[in-house]
């Protein structure tokens, strides 16, 4: 069989998520934008991240097609092609209902710098998604998602989960994991009596220029990787 390189680097993303605690049994999706502008690439409907080999990635099209694969696309299809459509330095979205970052997306404080992990997402605070909880099922509600993003690296959404960019699926991978630890840093420090103190301006510079390059999104992307099964083009990974 031919391999289908974006179609094992999508499926790829997918057992990294799995691997770090992201999956929520056969619900959310990362996607990457597909080279020739016909859509995106994300799994089809039904199967857990853990589950995901290039035989169970579709190419969606901005209408909701599946135009390449096998399956039927998700109902949140629109999360993806609208900050696609608005964002051209987007290469990868991620959706996930990590459940930190659900919880914490409830509470009306400022995510706070506690460590490296909540740099790409503060100062200004990362935005939060309030117009609903429900399902991004069409295209109009998909667009107000991707104008409440705007430039930032993500936003949390109340009551569903979260949804963080990034140029490549190993930034969006990286960033996802990043916002499910801040959040979870976050809530203990709250729980804790806290926090009281976490990095500011200057410093928040600093890391994002050392810690959260794109060599370093990429050395924790493939160190990830190293921690999950070789996956064949097709058949169970």
């Amino acid at each position: 069989m031919t391999r289908h390189p974006i179609k094992h680097e999508v499926a790829q993303a997918y057992q990294t998520l799995a691997s770090t605690g992201q999956t929520d049994m056969v619900w959310g999706h990362v996607s990457a934008r597909d080279p020739d502008g016909r859509g995106v690439w994300m799994k089809a409907a039904g199967w857990g991240f853990d589950e995901i080999t290039p035989d169970r990635v579709v190419l969606v099209s901005p209408d909701g097609d599946v135009i390449s694969g096998t399956g039927n696309r998700h109902i949140e299809y629109p999360i993806h092609t609208e900050i696609m459509a608005t964002r051209t330095d987007v290469g990868a979205v991620l959706h996930s209902h990590a459940p930190s970052a659900a919880v914490f997306a409830s509470l009306d404080v400022p995510l706070r710098a506690l460590s490296h992990d909540a740099v790409p997402f503060v100062e200004p605070d990362i935005p939060r998604f309030l117009e609903s909880g429900d399902l991004i099922s069409d295209r109009s509600m998909g667009c107000r998602l991707a104008e409440t993003i705007g430039d930032a690296a993500g936003a949390l959404i109340p009551g569903h989960g979260l949804v963080v960019v990034g140029p490549t699926l190993a930034v969006a991978v990286m960033r996802a994991v990043l916002l499910e630890r801040a959040c979870r840093n976050q809530l203990q420090a709250i729980a804790a009596g806290g926090p009281a103190r976490w990095s500011g301006t200057e410093e928040l510079a600093s890391k994002r220029r050392q810690v959260w390059s794109m060599k370093q999104y990429q050395a924790g992307y493939d160190y990830l990787l190293r921690h999950i099964a070789p996956i064949a083009e097709g058949g169970q990974p």
